[in-house]
């Protein structure tokens, strides 16, 4: 299938997950079109595409694994306030991973003005499962059936609500990198990763948040509950891996391919 830049895909959901076209879109959307249009003008790996959610268009990058279809993809999802082609994390990752054999589909999540916290993300977080289920069904039409989801920061946060949203989701792992927990969140991260069946790889740097390194050993108590959770930390990095991109594509990689989905 041919992918041309900036094609709609419109997006049939679930009765569960339809928001009306009137609901309310708390995210910043004319920050997310100004992002959109940076991206596209400056665009070398991959293809931009628009999706549609609860009414709202937003962009996604979308980028086939180097050997073709694998029936492989991830879902790449960003940390606060950023992009779906951030040079840190985001763009080594959907990048990277077309090496190893997964497609990539990179998506803009729903964002607020730069000043804005983690705390004024809560209503936010009612848009996030309609957003993640257009990146699933777009990716099945194209054949793709191990699905993935690879999220930072916020993106976990983010990917943690939509587990609970979405409990019997297709997505058949999650890798999350610098998650949060504590009364820094916006969400209750633990109580729902405590809930997650699927295979989890939690990743972080040594040198990472210290609302990320303080959450590491609760954390660590869910493999009790799931034997396919795992932690991983990677010397020396900070939160953004930055330096270590390399290090964090292989890691993720490894993981995936090591693990049964």
């Amino acid at each position: 299938m041919n992918i041309i830049n900036r094609i709609l895909i419109p997006v049939m959901l679930c009765m569960a997950l339809v928001v009306p076209a009137s609901a309310q879109i708390w995210s910043d959307t004319q920050k997310e079109q100004r992002w959109a249009e940076q991206i596209i003008d400056t665009l070398f790996d991959g293809e931009t595409i628009w999706l549609e959610a609860g009414g709202h268009e937003f962009l996604g990058i979308d980028m086939e694994a180097s050997e073709g279809n694998t029936g492989k993809a991830a879902i790449i999802m960003h940390g606060i306030g950023i992009h779906p082609n951030w040079e840190q994390v985001v763009r080594p990752l959907r990048v990277g991973l077309t090496e190893h054999g997964w497609h990539t589909l990179s998506i803009q999540m729903p964002i607020l003005l730069n000043d804005a916290d983690s705390f004024d993300y809560a209503p936010l977080l009612d848009e996030v499962a309609v957003r993640i289920t257009a990146a699933i069904d777009y990716l099945m039409e194209l054949g793709q059936r191990e699905l993935v989801i690879i999220a930072h920061s916020m993106g976990a946060t983010m990917t943690m609500r939509y587990t609970e949203d979405v409990p019997d989701t297709p997505v058949q792992g999650l890798v999350l990198i610098g998650m949060q927990g504590g009364s820094e969140t916006v969400y209750d991260n633990a109580r729902a990763l405590r809930n997650v069946r699927i295979p989890v790889l939690d990743l972080y740097g040594s040198e990472d948040l210290p609302g990320v390194i303080d959450f590491t050993e609760r954390k660590a108590g869910f493999a009790n509950s799931n034997p396919g959770f795992r932690q991983i930390e990677v010397e020396g990095a900070n939160h953004f891996f930055d330096g270590l991109e390399d290090e964090l594509v292989e890691t993720v990689s490894k993981w995936l391919e090591d693990k049964a989905l």
